[in-house]
């Protein structure tokens, strides 16, 4: 398997993305001489599937799969942007930017006869987000919550007002994504208002929240998830995370703790979208049937700590997994949750505002 990791830092990704042709390992988009006519080059999260399996899907069908890592979705979306969707043949995408995606032309349309094991995938996911069911494969699913350090605050953390008006132990010691949508929706969250929400009253109050929670907060990032992460160490002892995450940091260290918040979480689902641009679509048709393969994908559930949205391998997965409240939330939470919609320009915009204000 091949990776690259996408550079944190954006001055320096912009800075490698305009040397595309000299420097390839910077910017995950592959030279002519490094790509083959069986290789698939691969955007997606870090550490989010198993190389087992793609040395597997290696072995059967001659194909490799190069990986470029992203860090956030704001990350992935500046990539495709500054490239105009092109130099992938396969993205991860969440289902909140698909159509975005879809109005700057740079999707091709997925067809069931293409990928037979889609005949496995939950309607109620292929129909979640606009878009999602013509131009995006579901993968995995998650919630948006907290884990913090339990050795370090006595008090548990029960909701997303801990994270944004937090105690006196943990101000210098918060990492927030670095995403619009759930920097300002859990902050409506918080609030008692809907990730979704319109009110330019309602927005100016999670500013606010979000600006005054500002001094307390490390940094704007996402937390590593290795044995270094700064959760780990206690350099960081609350941050904002995705379900799966905060179970994989809790192998390395039991006293991080995860709550999906008493307000309700943001729901999400991760797509597999394929770029118009790509000349390589049968590959990629290959290794999406190959990866909806039901013991194949919940052999990925497992390795990420995340649910399927594949029926048939949810039935392989153990009642221990499929019972753990923090990879298959109670209902009551999943009623209080909320996925992102698709926001009118103009709100996007004050979204966007808010955002660029207080990571600055």
């Amino acid at each position: 398997m091949n990776t690259t990791k996408i550079i944190k830092s954006f001055p320096l990704l912009f800075f490698l993305l305009a040397a595309l042709s000299c420097n390839p390992r910077g910017n995950g988009k592959a030279s002519a001489a490094q790509d083959t006519d069986n290789q698939l080059n691969f955007l997606n999260w870090s550490e989010y599937f198993d190389p087992e399996v793609l040395a597997e899907f290696q072995k059967k069908f001659g194909i490799t799969v190069r990986e470029t890592y992203f860090e956030t979705d704001e990350m992935r979306n500046e990539i495709l942007f500054s490239t105009n969707g092109t130099g992938y043949d396969l993205i991860l995408s969440n289902g909140a930017s698909i159509s975005s995606y879809v109005k700057h032309n740079w999707l091709a349309p997925i067809r069931d006869r293409d990928i037979p094991n889609l005949r496995h995938v939950t309607s109620k996911w292929r129909k979640s987000f606009p878009d999602s069911e013509p131009y995006g494969v579901p993968f995995l699913w998650g919630t948006l919550g907290i884990a913090y350090r339990q050795d370090k605050i006595m008090t548990p953390v029960t909701s997303w007002l801990d994270l944004f008006k937090p105690v006196e132990a943990v101000q210098g010691k918060i990492i927030m994504i670095k995403y619009s949508r759930d920097l300002v929706g859990m902050a409506l969250k918080a609030l008692g208002y809907s990730a979704n929400s319109t009110d330019s009253s309602e927005l100016e109050e999670a500013k606010q929240l979000l600006l005054a929670q500002k001094p307390s907060v490390k940094t704007y990032s996402y937390v590593t998830l290795g044995e270094n992460s700064s959760m780990v160490s206690g350099d960081a002892i609350m941050t904002m995370i995705y379900n799966g995450d905060a179970l994989v940091l809790q192998q390395h260290d039991p006293a991080i703790a995860f709550v999906h918040p008493r307000e309700g979480c943001a729901l999400w689902c991760d797509f597999f979208v394929i770029p118009a641009s790509s000349k390589k679509k049968e590959l990629t048709y290959k290794f999406l049937n190959f990866i909806h393969e039901p013991a194949i994908m919940a052999r990925l559930a497992r390795f990420a700590s995340y649910a399927t949205t594949n029926s048939e391998a949810e039935k392989l997965l153990p009642r221990q997994f499929k019972d753990d409240p923090n990879i298959y939330p109670t209902p009551e939470i999943l009623e209080r949750s909320e996925t992102y919609t698709d926001l009118p320009p103009r709100v996007t915009k004050k979204y966007n505002d808010i955002f660029n204000l207080v990571i600055q």
